[in-house]
This record gives C-alpha cells, sequence and structure tokens, in this order.
C-alpha cells in the first residue's frame, strides 16, 4: 500500500510523529472501547505518620508548576513531581491578554517577564459558519505565550521559593494516612494535588474506568508559506455534516508560521474517526480552508490530541487530603480543551483556597470538595456541546449544526460585545445567555423546533435545572457582599466554608470574566 497523505508529511518532522499518532489512537480505542486498566494507586491507612516534610506535593509538572509555585510564594513547603524533565512545549498557549495578570497579581512573574512570556499578538478573530456572515472580535484568545520560557521563569520562581522540583519522579502511588500522605511509599505530605491531565491514574481510578460522555477530537500543525495573514479564527466551519461529524476549525499566528487546528464532538462510541482518520481529513480540507496548496507549506510540528469529558464533574474523590485540579478534575467545559486556559482561569481561586484549608486543616473529602464545586455556567455548555455534535445512528440535515450556529452567532452579534465575547471565552452568563436564546427563538422558530429531537427532551429537561441555577448563583452572588462583615467574624473553620460558596457562586455565574 502506497503511504498516507499523512504518512508522508508526518515522516519528514523530526522525532517520530506517527508513532506518537498512532500510541495516541491505541489510548483512544482502549478508551472507546473501555479496555484501559484501572490500576489502584490510592490506598487508605489508619497507621499514623511521624514527620511530614511537605505541606503540598504537587503531581505532574507541566501545568501543576502554576499551582505549586504560587502556593510556594505563598510560603508552604511545596514539592513538584514530575515523571520527566520540566520544559514547556514548543507550540504557543493561546490565551486572552487579562487573564494573564493572575501571574503578576499572585508575584509569579513581573511585568517585564509576563511581557517577555508573550511570544505572538494579532487582532481580529473571526467568527462565521458556512453561509453566514463574518463575524469579528478582539482580543478574544490573540495572545500567544511561550511555554518554554513560561515554565522555565515559574521554575525559577519555585525553586527561590523554597519549593523541591522531583524531576523523573513517575507518580506511583498515594497512602492516605490520618495525618498525611505519603506518596511512592518516600514523600510524607499534609495534601497531595493530582495534576496530572485527563488521564491521571488517580482520576482513573475514582471514576472506576467510567467510559467518557463526550470527545473533541483536535488535529492540526504550525506550518510556514501560508498567504500574510494577521488575523485569527476561533470557530470556523465551512463543510456540512461528514463522517458524523461537523468540522470546526481554529487558526492563530504563531512565531515559527501559523497554527491550523481541525476539532470535532462526539460521543465515545468505537466506530467513530480515529486520529489518523481526521489528520487525513485536515490536510484535505486545509488547502481549501486556508487558500493555499499543501506543497507550498513548511510544516513545523504536527499537533494531535483528544479530551475526554463527563457529565459528573468536576469529579468528587471519595479520599481524604487529596485534591484534583486542571483537567484531572474535570472542571473544564465540555467545549474547550481545558489545559492552560482553564488552569489560569482558576490559579488564584484555587491558591486562596488551598492555603486557607492548610491554615484550618479542612482537608477532608467533605471540606476539599468545596475547592471544585459544581458550576452552572460550566454544565450548561453540555446542551451546546449537544447540539454541535450528532449521534453515530442520528440523523440529521448535513447544514442543520451551521445553520444552528450561524443563526445564534448572529443574534449574539446583534445583542453586542458584551454577550458575545464571554461566550467566546468559554464563561457562561445568565444575561447574555437568556438575551441570546429569547432572541433566537423569537426569530428562528423552527430551528428551535429541529434542535429539540436532535438533542433529545430528557437532555433539555436537564439543561434547564442547570439554566435556573445559573440565574440562581447569578443572583446570590450579587448579594454575598453584604455577607463579607458577617463571614469575616465567624470561626476560621466557617470562614473557609463561606468563601468556598461566594467562590461557587462567583466562578459558577461567570462573574469571575
Amino acid at each position: 500500500m502506497s503511504p498516507s497523505l499523512t504518512e508522508k508529511i508526518l515522516s519528514q518532522l523530526p522525532g517520530d510523529v506517527l508513532a506518537g499518532l498512532r500510541q495516541g489512537d491505541r489510548l483512544l480505542e482502549s478508551l472507546r472501547e473501555n479496555t484501559a486498566p484501572v490500576s489502584t494507586v490510592v490506598k487508605e491507612s489508619q497507621q499514623p505518620l511521624d514527620v511530614i516534610d511537605w505541606d503540598v506535593i504537587v503531581c505532574g509538572g507541566t501545568l501543576g508548576i502554576l499551582i505549586a509555585s504560587a502556593l510556594a510564594v505563598k510560603g508552604l513547603r511545596v514539592a513538584l513531581m514530575e515523571r520527566g524533565i520540566l520544559r514547556g512545549r514548543e507550540q504557543e498557549w493561546n490565551i486572552s491578554r487579562p487573564e494573564l495578570e493572575v501571574f503578576v497579581e499572585l508575584d509569579l512573574l513581573s511585568i517585564e517577564e509576563l511581557e517577555q512570556a508573550i511570544a505572538t499578538k494579532y487582532n481580529p478573530a473571526r467568527v462565521s459558519f458556512a453561509g453566514g456572515a463574518e463575524i469579528w472580535v478582539e482580543d478574544v484568545l490573540n495572545i500567544g505565550v511561550d511555554p518554554v520560557y513560561l515554565l522555565e521563569t515559574l521554575k525559577t520562581r519555585f525553586l527561590a521559593a523554597g519549593g523541591k522540583l522531583l524531576e523523573n519522579t513517575p507518580f506511583t502511588e498515594a497512602i492516605i494516612h490520618p495525618e498525611g500522605v505519603i506518596v511512592n511509599n518516600q514523600y510524607k505530605t499534609k495534601l497531595l494535588i493530582d495534576a496530572m491531565g485527563n488521564f491521571s491514574p488517580i482520576t482513573r481510578q475514582a471514576r472506576q474506568g467510567k467510559k467518557p460522555d463526550a470527545l473533541c477530537l483536535v488535529v492540526g500543525s504550525c506550518a510556514q508559506g501560508f498567504p500574510e495573514n494577521t488575523s485569527g479564527d476561533l470557530l470556523f466551519s465551512f463543510t456540512p455534516l461528514e463522517n458524523q461529524c461537523q468540522y470546526f476549525w481554529e487558526a492563530f499566528p504563531a512565531k515559527d508560521g501559523r497554527t491550523t487546528y481541525l476539532f470535532t464532538y462526539m460521543d465515545a462510541e468505537p466506530q467513530r474517526l480515529t486520529l489518523a482518520a481526521l489528520f487525513e481529513e485536515y490536510l484535505r480540507l486545509l488547502p481549501e480552508y486556508q487558500g493555499v496548496e499543501l506543497n507550498q507549506l513548511q510544516f513545523q510540528r504536527a499537533l494531535f490530541g483528544f479530551f475526554p469529558s463527563y457529565r459528573q464533574s468536576p469529579i468528587k474523590t471519595p479520599w481524604n487530603r487529596l485534591l484534583t485540579v486542571g483537567d484531572s478534575s474535570g472542571s473544564q467545559s465540555p467545549l474547550s480543551f481545558g489545559g492552560f486556559g482553564a488552569m489560569v482561569r482558576h490559579l488564584k481561586r484555587l491558591t486562596f483556597g488551598i492555603n486557607e484549608a492548610l491554615e484550618s486543616n479542612q482537608l477532608s473529602a467533605q471540606n476539599l470538595a468545596l475547592l471544585q464545586p459544581y458550576q452552572p455556567n460550566l454544565t450548561v455548555t453540555w446542551l451546546f456541546q449537544k447540539a454541535m455534535s450528532v449521534g453515530i445512528n442520528q440523523k440529521i440535515a448535513p447544514e442543520q449544526i451551521n445553520q444552528l450556529l450561524k443563526a445564534v452567532f448572529e443574534e449574539m452579534q446583534q445583542l453586542g460585545t458584551p454577550v458575545l465575547k464571554p461566550f467566546l471565552q468559554d464563561v457562561v452568563q445568565f444575561s447574555g445567555l437568556t438575551q441570546t436564546l429569547l432572541k433566537t427563538g423569537l426569530f428562528h422558530p423552527g430551528l428551535i423546533a429541529k434542535i429539540i429531537p436532535q438533542v433529545g427532551l430528557l437532555s433539555l429537561l436537564d439543561w434547564l435545572v442547570h439554566y435556573s441555577n445559573l440565574g440562581i448563583y447569578t443572583a446570590l452572588f450579587k448579594l454575598s457582599p453584604i455577607l463579607e462583615t458577617w463571614i469575616k467574624n465567624q470561626p476560621i473553620e466557617q470562614q473557609y466554608y463561606w468563601h468556598r460558596l461566594v467562590d461557587a457562586w462567583k466562578y459558577g455565574s461567570g462573574a469571575d470574566a
């Protein structure tokens, strides 16, 4: 057999990229077939512990360094375990500029270091669907952060604050005792933080190997040779339903070319597209998307992955003294890829909350669960994810998803930036959502009628509960300032509880945007 287009292009790149793609597909298959083993990596013991060396051990360095350095700067004794060498990847992380201010607020970067961490800036970004108008927005995911520089700078800050970096130290097990946790039968800590991502063995044990409720598959590349273009794409679709998938595109200028992604939402059925098949689709459609022939491009690197999401999120682990953060916790929305942006969004909340939990000794499973609360503004996006995907055997009109999104985004554009921008930043707010639903229902009743059988009546009824809670959380957060003085006069344990409740209302209503 002659090699596929994917094999031809990936084989030209440094490193064995093709082997990485095949390994990704093996992992994806085991998740879909539900054959991946579940290891018992967390155990419990009632034996007393002697001297505890650390306040916090963080497992998972790439994004764990964010919370580890923030806690070390707060004065806590922190160790960070990384299975390899801690260094950032070459591909930039895209985010919005105001979100980066948290690094300065938490004294993790100086203003000068933050500016140096920014590798690229662009404006504007486009949202468009087949047959619809182009909608342009400013200052959304328009900053490309250099992960290599950022992680190296945070590592320096972490070590200067007394942190201990344990590289080439993969997590193997944790034994939870009444007074603390022994990690890898060696390191003793008051609190263990799991920042090992979507495929954390701790999370897998906690979920007991449950299949994800949905997947987002992403493939792409960074390449040179595109026509000059200083704008980006946030959400772009130009094809109807294909392979029971609606294809969406993103594009960002990068320091060494242009990054383009193809992504799609789906359930976890075994007969769905593989990453290799999606990469072939990406290469087939890329010339039409960017107006360039493949032979004009010089590929710098390939990008691929998949992101599972679970309805039962954030996960509630059954163990004391153990907290999941970032993608390990499932606290990202089913629409977003999670990762850097989701971690940065919650960094300040988690830093203060974890510090307060340790100060007040609120380290039971029940108390730590308050640090990863239910957030209705993320839960409502499950319906949007269902509306942007189609069941494996479901029959809908090929243009239905594009038509719906075109109508919804054009109504949001008319409602203005305060409605459109938060949604594109993965922050859903009650007011903007309500206005959009009313306008879309009023002017496009036929489209709404088609959506009900697509998503299912039960999903719609479930969504109404979370939508109502979004309104309740919005009202509660607006009332929360009147509680401040009363909270300050409570015992420290009660203060911890009320602070977490106010945080839940704030983030759960999208008021942090």
